[in-house]
Protein backbone atom coordinates (compact mmCIF):
# COMPACT_ATOMS: atom_id res chain seq x y z
CA UNK A 1 0.00 0.00 0.00
CA UNK A 2 1.43 3.44 -1.07
CA UNK A 3 2.00 5.35 1.99
CA UNK A 4 0.72 8.70 0.49
CA UNK A 5 -2.83 7.06 0.01
CA UNK A 6 -3.75 7.54 4.03
CA UNK A 7 -6.78 9.95 3.11
CA UNK A 8 -7.89 7.60 -0.30
CA UNK A 9 -7.47 5.19 2.59
CA UNK A 10 -10.08 6.53 5.07
CA UNK A 11 -12.12 8.22 2.43
CA UNK A 12 -11.45 11.88 3.76
CA UNK A 13 -10.54 15.23 2.93
CA UNK A 14 -7.22 16.55 5.46
CA UNK A 15 -4.75 14.47 6.51
CA UNK A 16 -6.01 15.06 9.92
CA UNK A 17 -7.81 12.58 12.36
CA UNK A 18 -8.97 13.75 16.11
CA UNK A 19 -7.54 11.89 18.64
CA UNK A 20 -9.58 9.15 20.39
CA UNK A 21 -9.82 10.51 24.02
CA UNK A 22 -11.54 8.44 26.62
CA UNK A 23 -13.72 9.90 29.44
CA UNK A 24 -16.46 11.66 27.87
CA UNK A 25 -14.23 14.36 25.87
CA UNK A 26 -14.95 13.06 22.46
CA UNK A 27 -18.83 13.83 22.14
CA UNK A 28 -20.91 13.02 19.47
CA UNK A 29 -20.78 16.33 18.60
CA UNK A 30 -16.88 16.04 18.37
CA UNK A 31 -16.71 13.31 16.81
CA UNK A 32 -19.02 14.68 13.77
CA UNK A 33 -17.98 17.91 13.73
CA UNK A 34 -14.68 16.50 12.89
CA UNK A 35 -15.76 14.45 10.13
CA UNK A 36 -18.40 17.09 8.80
CA UNK A 37 -14.85 19.52 8.25
CA UNK A 38 -13.19 17.14 6.50
CA UNK A 39 -11.06 15.25 9.01
CA UNK A 40 -11.80 11.66 10.81
CA UNK A 41 -13.23 12.42 14.25
CA UNK A 42 -12.27 9.23 16.72
CA UNK A 43 -14.85 7.96 19.46
CA UNK A 44 -12.14 7.32 22.30
CA UNK A 45 -14.07 4.04 23.79
CA UNK A 46 -11.65 3.16 26.65
CA UNK A 47 -14.09 3.93 29.33
CA UNK A 48 -17.23 2.93 27.25
CA UNK A 49 -19.78 0.00 28.17
CA UNK A 50 -20.75 -1.75 24.81
CA UNK A 51 -23.87 -0.07 25.37
CA UNK A 52 -23.18 3.37 26.12
CA UNK A 53 -20.14 2.75 22.45
CA UNK A 54 -23.57 1.39 20.37
CA UNK A 55 -25.79 4.41 21.28
CA UNK A 56 -22.87 6.73 20.51
CA UNK A 57 -22.35 5.48 17.16
CA UNK A 58 -25.97 5.81 16.66
CA UNK A 59 -25.78 9.12 17.86
CA UNK A 60 -22.51 10.33 15.79
CA UNK A 61 -24.71 8.95 12.68
CA UNK A 62 -27.70 11.34 12.98
CA UNK A 63 -25.05 14.17 12.87
CA UNK A 64 -23.30 12.96 10.11
CA UNK A 65 -22.49 10.57 6.81
CA UNK A 66 -18.99 11.19 6.86
CA UNK A 67 -16.65 8.34 7.97
CA UNK A 68 -15.75 7.90 11.90
CA UNK A 69 -14.04 5.67 13.77
CA UNK A 70 -13.52 3.96 17.18
CA UNK A 71 -10.46 3.67 19.25
CA UNK A 72 -10.51 0.86 22.47
CA UNK A 73 -8.21 -0.16 25.11
CA UNK A 74 -6.50 -3.37 24.42
CA UNK A 75 -6.53 -4.99 27.64
CA UNK A 76 -3.20 -6.09 29.77
CA UNK A 77 -2.68 -8.60 32.49
CA UNK A 78 -1.87 -6.73 35.88
CA UNK A 79 -1.92 -8.09 39.37
CA UNK A 80 -4.28 -7.40 41.89
CA UNK A 81 -1.13 -6.29 44.65
CA UNK A 82 -2.71 -5.68 48.30
CA UNK A 83 0.37 -3.74 49.41
CA UNK A 84 0.03 -1.66 46.80
CA UNK A 85 -3.85 -1.08 46.94
CA UNK A 86 -2.95 -0.38 51.05
CA UNK A 87 -0.56 2.61 50.19
CA UNK A 88 -2.33 4.12 47.43
CA UNK A 89 -5.44 4.26 49.54
CA UNK A 90 -3.36 5.53 52.67
CA UNK A 91 -2.16 8.73 50.13
CA UNK A 92 -5.74 9.35 48.76
CA UNK A 93 -7.44 9.27 52.25
CA UNK A 94 -6.50 12.57 52.85
CA UNK A 95 -7.46 14.22 49.30
CA UNK A 96 -11.09 11.98 50.27
CA UNK A 97 -11.45 13.89 53.47
CA UNK A 98 -11.04 17.37 52.23
CA UNK A 99 -13.39 16.26 49.11
CA UNK A 100 -15.89 15.20 51.93
CA UNK A 101 -15.98 11.77 49.90
CA UNK A 102 -17.26 9.48 52.69
CA UNK A 103 -17.41 5.22 52.36
CA UNK A 104 -15.75 5.10 49.27
CA UNK A 105 -14.60 1.12 48.45
CA UNK A 106 -14.60 1.17 44.62
CA UNK A 107 -15.44 -2.40 43.05
CA UNK A 108 -11.90 -2.86 41.21
CA UNK A 109 -11.95 -4.26 37.70
CA UNK A 110 -10.21 -7.76 36.58
CA UNK A 111 -8.48 -8.62 33.65
CA UNK A 112 -10.91 -11.21 33.14
CA UNK A 113 -13.92 -8.70 33.46
CA UNK A 114 -11.82 -6.06 31.15
CA UNK A 115 -11.01 -8.79 28.25
CA UNK A 116 -14.80 -9.43 28.27
CA UNK A 117 -15.86 -6.10 27.77
CA UNK A 118 -13.25 -5.10 24.77
CA UNK A 119 -14.78 -8.45 23.10
CA UNK A 120 -18.13 -7.30 23.43
CA UNK A 121 -17.14 -3.79 21.92
CA UNK A 122 -15.23 -5.58 19.17
CA UNK A 123 -18.83 -7.27 18.58
CA UNK A 124 -20.24 -3.63 18.52
CA UNK A 125 -17.89 -2.62 15.59
CA UNK A 126 -18.67 -5.44 13.81
CA UNK A 127 -22.35 -5.02 13.89
CA UNK A 128 -22.46 -1.32 13.04
CA UNK A 129 -19.70 -1.76 10.27
CA UNK A 130 -16.81 0.74 11.92
CA UNK A 131 -14.85 1.75 8.93
CA UNK A 132 -11.75 2.88 10.99
CA UNK A 133 -10.58 0.79 14.43
CA UNK A 134 -7.71 1.50 16.31
CA UNK A 135 -6.14 0.38 19.65
CA UNK A 136 -4.62 1.47 22.19
CA UNK A 137 -1.75 0.05 24.77
CA UNK A 138 -1.09 -3.65 23.05
CA UNK A 139 -2.49 -4.51 19.68
CA UNK A 140 -5.56 -7.08 18.94
CA UNK A 141 -5.48 -10.77 18.49
CA UNK A 142 -5.11 -12.24 15.59
CA UNK A 143 -8.74 -13.57 16.05
CA UNK A 144 -10.18 -9.62 16.31
CA UNK A 145 -7.79 -8.97 13.64
CA UNK A 146 -9.03 -11.08 11.31
CA UNK A 147 -12.89 -10.49 12.53
CA UNK A 148 -12.43 -6.50 11.64
CA UNK A 149 -10.85 -7.15 8.67
CA UNK A 150 -13.42 -9.62 7.37
CA UNK A 151 -15.82 -7.02 8.19
CA UNK A 152 -14.01 -4.32 6.23
CA UNK A 153 -12.61 -2.58 8.62
CA UNK A 154 -9.00 -0.89 8.61
CA UNK A 155 -7.70 -1.46 11.53
CA UNK A 156 -4.60 1.46 13.47
CA UNK A 157 -2.34 0.61 15.85
CA UNK A 158 -0.41 2.53 18.25
CA UNK A 159 3.65 3.08 18.76
CA UNK A 160 5.89 4.81 21.21
CA UNK A 161 9.09 3.09 19.67
CA UNK A 162 10.47 2.09 16.30
CA UNK A 163 10.62 -1.23 17.44
CA UNK A 164 6.91 -0.90 18.29
CA UNK A 165 5.85 0.37 15.08
CA UNK A 166 7.24 -2.40 13.25
CA UNK A 167 5.35 -4.94 15.74
CA UNK A 168 1.95 -3.02 14.53
CA UNK A 169 3.17 -3.75 10.74
CA UNK A 170 3.83 -7.28 11.44
CA UNK A 171 0.41 -7.79 13.32
CA UNK A 172 -1.56 -6.26 10.09
CA UNK A 173 -2.29 -3.59 11.12
CA UNK A 174 -2.93 -1.02 8.16
CA UNK A 175 -1.25 1.96 9.76
CA UNK A 176 0.61 3.29 12.59
CA UNK A 177 0.10 6.38 15.44
CA UNK A 178 3.23 7.19 15.99
CA UNK A 179 3.31 8.93 19.30
CA UNK A 180 5.70 11.28 20.52
CA UNK A 181 6.43 12.20 24.16
CA UNK A 182 4.82 15.48 23.56
CA UNK A 183 1.65 13.81 23.14
CA UNK A 184 -1.14 14.26 26.00
CA UNK A 185 -2.62 11.73 28.27
CA UNK A 186 -1.75 8.35 28.01
CA UNK A 187 1.15 7.09 26.65
CA UNK A 188 0.66 4.07 24.06
CA UNK A 189 3.62 2.06 24.90
CA UNK A 190 3.53 -1.73 25.18
CA UNK A 191 6.39 -3.65 24.17
CA UNK A 192 9.04 -1.91 26.91
CA UNK A 193 8.33 0.59 29.84
CA UNK A 194 7.17 3.90 29.41
CA UNK A 195 10.40 5.54 30.57
CA UNK A 196 12.43 3.74 28.26
CA UNK A 197 10.05 4.90 25.34
CA UNK A 198 10.08 8.80 25.43
CA UNK A 199 11.08 9.33 22.34
CA UNK A 200 10.75 12.81 20.83
CA UNK A 201 8.10 12.94 17.94
CA UNK A 202 10.34 14.60 15.30
CA UNK A 203 13.36 12.31 15.90
CA UNK A 204 10.44 8.77 15.86
CA UNK A 205 8.94 9.78 12.55
CA UNK A 206 11.80 9.63 10.16
CA UNK A 207 13.49 6.49 11.65
CA UNK A 208 9.95 5.03 12.07
CA UNK A 209 9.47 6.07 8.37
CA UNK A 210 12.97 4.45 7.44
CA UNK A 211 11.76 1.22 8.86
CA UNK A 212 8.41 0.34 8.29
CA UNK A 213 6.18 0.62 4.54
CA UNK A 214 2.48 1.03 6.17
CA UNK A 215 1.59 4.93 6.59
CA UNK A 216 2.62 6.84 9.61
CA UNK A 217 0.30 9.16 11.56
CA UNK A 218 1.74 11.64 13.79
CA UNK A 219 0.85 12.32 16.93
CA UNK A 220 2.10 14.62 19.92
CA UNK A 221 2.30 18.85 20.21
CA UNK A 222 0.76 19.20 17.16
CA UNK A 223 -1.65 22.09 17.20
CA UNK A 224 -1.68 23.92 13.79
CA UNK A 225 -0.34 23.87 10.07
CA UNK A 226 3.52 24.21 10.71
CA UNK A 227 3.05 20.79 13.04
CA UNK A 228 1.30 18.96 10.19
CA UNK A 229 3.60 20.08 7.79
CA UNK A 230 6.95 19.34 9.81
CA UNK A 231 5.45 15.84 10.48
CA UNK A 232 4.73 15.13 6.69
CA UNK A 233 8.00 16.37 5.58
CA UNK A 234 9.45 13.95 8.00
CA UNK A 235 7.65 11.16 6.79
CA UNK A 236 3.93 11.07 8.08
CA UNK A 237 1.46 10.91 5.87
CA UNK A 238 -1.29 12.20 8.18
CA UNK A 239 -1.45 14.02 11.83
CA UNK A 240 -3.31 12.88 15.09
CA UNK A 241 -4.15 15.99 17.46
CA UNK A 242 -6.01 16.12 20.95
CA UNK A 243 -5.43 18.94 22.56
CA UNK A 244 -6.48 21.41 19.84
CA UNK A 245 -9.78 19.44 19.50
CA UNK A 246 -10.16 18.89 23.29
CA UNK A 247 -10.54 23.22 23.88
CA UNK A 248 -13.09 23.23 20.93
CA UNK A 249 -16.72 24.75 21.25
CA UNK A 250 -18.14 20.61 20.56
CA UNK A 251 -15.69 18.97 23.06
CA UNK A 252 -17.32 16.93 25.78
CA UNK A 253 -14.34 18.35 28.18
CA UNK A 254 -15.62 19.83 31.36
CA UNK A 255 -14.75 23.25 31.27
CA UNK A 256 -12.71 23.61 34.12
CA UNK A 257 -10.14 21.76 32.17
CA UNK A 258 -10.50 23.82 29.24
CA UNK A 259 -9.53 26.82 30.97
CA UNK A 260 -7.24 25.00 32.66
CA UNK A 261 -5.00 24.34 28.96
CA UNK A 262 -5.59 27.68 27.84
CA UNK A 263 -4.08 29.19 30.54
CA UNK A 264 -0.92 26.95 30.64
CA UNK A 265 2.49 27.17 29.37
CA UNK A 266 4.99 24.68 28.62
CA UNK A 267 6.83 24.21 31.55
CA UNK A 268 3.53 22.93 33.64
CA UNK A 269 3.10 20.02 31.32
CA UNK A 270 4.38 16.48 33.27
CA UNK A 271 4.68 12.80 33.23
CA UNK A 272 2.69 11.12 35.92
CA UNK A 273 1.40 7.47 36.46
CA UNK A 274 -0.07 9.04 39.85
CA UNK A 275 -4.22 9.13 38.43
CA UNK A 276 -4.24 5.82 36.92
CA UNK A 277 -1.04 3.98 37.57
CA UNK A 278 -0.32 4.72 33.95
CA UNK A 279 2.05 7.24 32.61
CA UNK A 280 0.39 10.04 31.00
CA UNK A 281 1.18 13.61 29.97
CA UNK A 282 -0.69 16.40 31.98
CA UNK A 283 -1.05 19.79 33.63
CA UNK A 284 1.23 19.44 37.31
CA UNK A 285 -1.24 20.31 40.17
CA UNK A 286 -1.38 19.04 43.88
CA UNK A 287 -2.85 16.06 43.35
CA UNK A 288 0.43 14.77 41.42
CA UNK A 289 2.94 16.44 44.00
CA UNK A 290 1.34 14.99 46.68
CA UNK A 291 1.61 11.24 44.65
CA UNK A 292 4.83 11.65 43.28
CA UNK A 293 7.20 10.35 45.65
CA UNK A 294 4.51 7.51 45.57
CA UNK A 295 4.14 6.50 41.91
CA UNK A 296 6.47 3.49 42.41
CA UNK A 297 4.00 2.19 44.86
CA UNK A 298 1.06 2.61 43.29
CA UNK A 299 -1.11 -0.02 42.04
CA UNK A 300 -1.24 -0.93 38.19
CA UNK A 301 -3.36 0.71 35.92
CA UNK A 302 -6.55 0.22 35.94
CA UNK A 303 -6.61 -0.23 39.51
CA UNK A 304 -5.17 3.14 40.44
CA UNK A 305 -7.16 4.89 37.99
CA UNK A 306 -10.08 3.15 39.36
CA UNK A 307 -9.36 4.30 43.09
CA UNK A 308 -8.91 7.77 41.91
CA UNK A 309 -12.60 7.92 39.95
CA UNK A 310 -14.41 9.63 42.57
CA UNK A 311 -12.00 12.27 43.20
CA UNK A 312 -11.99 13.54 40.29
CA UNK A 313 -15.90 13.41 39.71
CA UNK A 314 -15.97 15.17 42.81
CA UNK A 315 -13.09 17.72 41.75
CA UNK A 316 -14.86 18.66 38.96
CA UNK A 317 -18.39 18.77 40.41
CA UNK A 318 -16.75 21.08 43.17
CA UNK A 319 -14.60 23.18 40.68
CA UNK A 320 -11.45 21.97 42.52
CA UNK A 321 -9.06 21.82 39.62
CA UNK A 322 -5.87 20.58 41.87
CA UNK A 323 -7.63 17.38 42.01
CA UNK A 324 -8.81 17.04 38.52
CA UNK A 325 -6.93 14.64 36.02
CA UNK A 326 -5.84 17.64 33.10
CA UNK A 327 -4.73 15.77 30.25
CA UNK A 328 -2.40 17.58 27.60
CA UNK A 329 0.37 17.81 25.01
CA UNK A 330 3.72 20.15 25.34
CA UNK A 331 2.25 22.86 23.19
CA UNK A 332 -0.82 24.56 25.68
CA UNK A 333 0.39 27.75 24.51
CA UNK A 334 -0.80 27.02 20.76
CA UNK A 335 -4.12 26.12 22.21
CA UNK A 336 -7.61 28.46 20.97
CA UNK A 337 -10.82 28.57 22.32
CA UNK A 338 -12.60 28.30 18.51
CA UNK A 339 -14.86 25.63 16.54
CA UNK A 340 -13.79 22.99 15.26
CA UNK A 341 -14.40 23.58 11.49
CA UNK A 342 -12.46 26.67 12.05
CA UNK A 343 -9.58 24.96 14.00
CA UNK A 344 -9.55 22.44 10.72
CA UNK A 345 -10.44 25.20 7.92
CA UNK A 346 -7.22 27.45 9.50
CA UNK A 347 -5.49 24.44 9.41
CA UNK A 348 -5.77 23.79 5.50
CA UNK A 349 -5.25 27.73 4.98
CA UNK A 350 -2.08 28.04 6.39
CA UNK A 351 -0.69 24.36 4.96
CA UNK A 352 -1.59 26.02 1.48
CA UNK A 353 0.65 29.36 2.77
CA UNK A 354 3.79 26.96 3.90
CA UNK A 355 3.39 24.86 0.83
CA UNK A 356 6.92 25.40 -0.92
Amino acid sequence: MSKNSLTKLFNIQYPIIQAPMAGGVTSSELVAAVSNAGGLGMIGAGYLTPIQLETQIKEIRKLTDKNFGVNLFVPIPYEMDEEKLQTAKQFLQEILTELEIKDESPQLPTYETDLKTFHEQIDILIEEKIPVCSFTFGLPSKEVETKLKQNSSLLIGTATTVQEALLNEKAGMDAVVVQGVEAGGHRGTFHRSANESLIGLMSLIPQTADNITIPIIAAGGIMDARGLMAARCLGAQAVQMGTAFLVCKESGANHLHKDAILKATEDEMVLTKSFSGKTARGIHNRFIEKLKMAEESLPDYPLQNELTKAIRKAAAANGKVDFLSLWAGQSPRLAKKQTVDELIQKIVSEAEELRI
